[in-house]
């Protein structure tokens, strides 16, 4: 019988429902914990685990297919167990996408309507109610990034009446519901109207620096920066610069590194520039909890029929 483990502390009743529904129907073998502390010692046996905690995996002497409950996954490639390729990992990209674009619209709203600079208005017990400010209606909106986060954030923003929506990606492939959609080669011609620039990247050997001082500096300075997606991506210590030297308008943080941040690091002190601590994506929305499960039980119903499983993560490419 095929040992599968599930290690979270996020099951609900309603997918744990679901998960045995499906172990029942193909004969598996489940057993449930809510943490990898529960877990040590007690998985060996494993041959199909879900799991937030990749460090347990080399506990797992039989494993054949680990599913994350993250999108981003190079934790999990780092351990080395996927140089393996019998060994399958799948991800739970899809299952943030509406939570984490939700957040993005919300900074995007923060730094045009002022509110780092309202905030500082209140907290001196100020009643001033005259900035300058900006709509996302008819603003021209980059996302580099084109998966599923960036296709859900690009349906927002055209919710919202932005002018253009236009997408950056490997492949320079068209997608929906992008107006366009380039290779970072032409970064710098197609960004020259642009409002707003969202990174929406995971952590890979291509993407690590990908957003260099040469990126930001064709940036319009007029242009907000959004990163959601992994704090390598960026050249830190040049978007510092970029920020009081005034080159571009503001950014919005939700990834950095190191994380957590240093206290006495320069970007919480850096001019216009919203730090959130990596919560625009966690389990906190009920919907992403749902779909990390729903994803799994699939793919327990695939890997039972042998079909080929979703969500299969290349261990070379990091996605």
């Amino acid at each position: 019988m095929i040992k599968v483990y599930c290690i979270s502390g996020y099951l609900t009743d309603k997918s744990n429902r679901k998960i045995n529904a499906t172990c029942e129907k193909y004969g598996y073998d489940l057993t449930c914990y809510n943490n990898a502390e529960e877990a040590d010692g007690l998985v060996a046996d494993a041959e199909v685990v879900y799991t937030t905690n990749p460090e347990i995996l080399c506990q797992m002497k039989n494993l054949k297919w680990c599913h994350a409950d993250s999108a981003g996954v190079n934790n999990y490639i780092a351990t080395g167990l996927f140089d393996d390729r019998s060994i399958k990992l799948t991800n739970s990209s899809g299952a943030f996408g509406r939570a984490i674009a939700e957040h993005i619209i919300m900074v995007t709203l923060m730094l045009m309507r002022k509110m780092p600079d309202y905030q500082g208005i209140i907290n001196d017990r100020k009643w001033k109610h005259d900035l300058p400010i900006r709509s996302i209606a008819d603003s021209n909106i980059a996302i580099i990034g084109t998966g599923n986060l960036g296709q859900t954030a690009a349906c927002n923003f055209k919710g919202l009446g932005a002018g253009k929506v236009i997408g950056f990606s490997r492949s320079g492939k068209v997608k929906e519901p992008f107006d366009d959609v380039y290779k970072m080669s032409g970064f710098a011609e197609n960004v020259v109207d642009t409002d707003v620039v969202v990174l929406c990247l995971p952590d890979t050997p291509e993407t690590k620096g990908i957003f260099s001082e040469v990126r930001i500096s064709e940036m319009p300075a007029s242009a907000y920066l959004i990163n959601v997606g992994r704090g390598v991506t960026v050249d830190q210590e040049a978007l510092i610069r970029a920020l009081n030297e005034g080159r571009i308008a503001g950014a919005a943080l939700d990834v950095v590194t190191p994380e957590p941040l240093p206290a006495d690091h320069p970007l919480w002190t850096a001019r216009n520039c919203i730090i959130t601590p990596h919560c625009s994506g966690d389990m906190g929305l009920e919907y992403s909890v749902d779909k990390t499960f729903e994803l799994f039980s699939e793919n327990l119903k695939r890997y039972a029929e042998g079909e080929e499983l979703i969500n299969l993560v290349d261990p070379e490419t990091g996605y």
